[in-house]
């Protein structure tokens, strides 16, 4: 197709300038397919990590699986910086896996490979595909080979007992963001659950769940699970060939009016947070902020490091002369603490929502 292949050359540069509020597949995999993650330690430091960079770039992660050898996130970048935020992951990952394990040279297989993703309706495509693949192993008659007879119609409806095995790997794999989605754990609080939560279905969290889960597992049941690579318009836009034209055309934006267009995703500033909080709580910031017991100035904290990326002795001056060291406790126990929290979670969203109104 004569214009899908004009597309190849420009859209892989677009890729790599950015794209403000853009939404990505990214992935990479280990050296000669060697394996990343040794052993649980190594899983839960890339975790780590991946809880980071919201704080750091901005970053919204709403999706991620752990392979041995390789990781899948679903990634969206209000602030223009993929390459930045995942040279940072990758950097700071090998560093650390190179010292522990006392080895040398390359972790990952060159750089890491994105496509950028047009829709809700892709999003949620691409994001069963990611947590699927726990359970896209030929063990569990779901490889490639075994995929491809069953499109052909060469594959009978598995039996009782693989279905339960593959439910019961999907259900159960720690190193997905699918549990907390379908309510098989207490979701990550650093994981953005909208727009995914809300595509699948439901109003409320229990119906909202009970939707990923049919929908993601559906394919497991059946056994047809399907591969969205194939619909790639020049094997790096999963969408149409107008928005991939659109992607191109992005790249002849001269740079002032890129930085302009970057402004629109500025970081909220500590003035507009406590103003956010103030409209949504109803008191003045000087009669929570120091109340003993109160969540108020930790939500505040919370918010200045996750998405104002306010540098902790900064937050502590403005938060009333704390020490950087306070700061840092409080931010790390408040996030522990929507985790559990669901109430107080969707108290935050609440304020978020104020906090982009309050921009504008």
């Amino acid at each position: 197709m004569a214009g899908t292949e004009a597309l190849i050359s420009p859209i892989a540069r677009a890729l790599r300038i950015e794209r403000v509020n853009g939404r990505f597949h990214a992935t990479a995999r280990g050296n000669e397919r060697r394996n990343i993650y040794r052993d649980d330690t190594d899983r839960y430091h890339f975790l780590e990590l991946l809880s980071e960079m919201p704080e750091r770039f901005g970053s919204r992660l709403h999706a991620y699986v752990l392979m041995d050898n390789h990781f899948h996130l679903l990634i969206e970048t209000p602030e223009a910086n993929l390459s930045r935020s995942m040279q940072w992951l990758g950097v700071s990952y090998s560093m650390w896996f190179n010292k522990r394990h006392r080895r040398v040279g390359h972790l990952f297989q060159g750089r890491f490979k994105a496509c950028i993703v047009q829709d809700d309706h892709g999003w949620q495509e691409v994001a069963r595909y990611v947590h699927l693949n726990p359970v896209r192993l030929g063990r569990f008659g779901l490889g490639k080979l075994q995929r491809k007879a069953s499109r052909a119609g060469l594959v009978g409806k598995p039996d009782a007992q693989i279905v339960s095995e593959r439910l019961r790997t999907l259900r159960g794999y720690r190193w997905s963001s699918y549990r907390g989605y379908a309510g098989h754990c207490t979701p990550l609080g650093w994981v953005c659950a909208e727009p995914l939560s809300k595509v699948c279905g439901g109003t409320r969290d229990s119906a909202r769940r009970v939707a990923i889960r049919q929908y993601t597992e559906q394919p497991v049941l059946q056994g047809t699970v399907e591969c969205p690579w194939k619909r790639l318009v020049a094997g790096l836009v999963f969408g149409t060939e107008s928005f991939a034209r659109s992607i191109k055309q992005g790249l002849r934006i001269k740079e002032r009016e890129q930085r302009q267009a970057r402004k629109l995703a500025r970081p909220p500033s500590w003035a507009q947070i406590v103003s956010a909080l103030e409209q949504v709580r109803g008191e003045r910031w000087d009669d929570f902020s120091m109340r003993y017991g109160d969540w108020g100035r930790d939500a505040a904290l919370w918010f200045g490091r996750r998405q104002g990326r306010l540098a902790l002795a900064v937050l502590g001056e403005l938060a009333g002369k704390m020490d950087y060291s306070a700061v840092s406790v409080a931010v790390r126990r408040f996030s522990q603490r929507i985790t559990r929290d669901t109430r107080l979670r969707r108290k935050m969203e609440e304020i978020e929502r104020t906090m982009s109104n309050v921009r504008m």
